[in-house]
C-alpha cells in the first residue's frame, strides 16, 4: 500500500507470481509429452482434487469439457510452458485424461503436398 492507501500494482502489470514459482522450479512435467494441440478432460470419476494451489483447481474446472493444452493455457493466461507442466501433474494424478493430436503421415517436408500448394498458388 502507498501511503495514499493505494495499492502500487494494478491489473496491468500482470502476475505477481513468476511461473517458474508457480511449477517450483520445473521444465518438465510428470513424463507426459504434451503438445499445444493435445486434448485434456476431466474425466466424470476424477479423484478429489488435494491440491491447493490455485491454477490447478482452474485447470481442473476449465476442462470439464474438451480443451487443447494451448486453449487452457490462453484461458487461464498462463504461459504454455507451465500450463504443460501442471497439466502432466494433474493427468499423473488421475485428474485429467488426454489424447493426443492426429498423426499425419505428412511432415514438414512431404513434397506432395508443398507440391500442391505451389500449384494453386500459380492458378491464382
Amino acid at each position: 500500500m502507498t501511503r495514499h492507501g493505494h495499492s502500487w500494482y494494478d491489473d496491468d502489470a500482470g502476475p505477481l507470481v513468476r511461473p517458474y514459482a508457480v511449477t517450483r522450479g520445473r521444465t518438465v512435467g510428470a513424463g507426459h509429452d504434451l503438445d499445444m494441440l493435445t486434448l485434456v478432460v476431466t474425466p466424470e470419476a476424477a479423484p478429489r482434487l488435494r491440491r491447493t494451489e490455485p491454477e490447478y483447481a482452474a485447470i481442473v474446472r476449465v476442462c470439464r469439457a474438451p480443451q487443447s493444452v494451448a486453449e487452457v493455457s490462453a484461458l487461464l493466461k498462463l504461459p504454455l510452458a507451465v500450463t504443460k507442466i501442471l497439466v502432466g501433474d494433474l493427468i499423473g494424478e488421475g485428474h485429467l485424461t488426454f489424447r493426443a493430436p492426429v498423426d499425419t503421415d505428412a511432415g514438414p517436408g512431404d513434397l506432395t503436398i508443398l507440391r500442391a500448394v505451389l500449384a494453386g498458388i500459380r492458378k491464382l
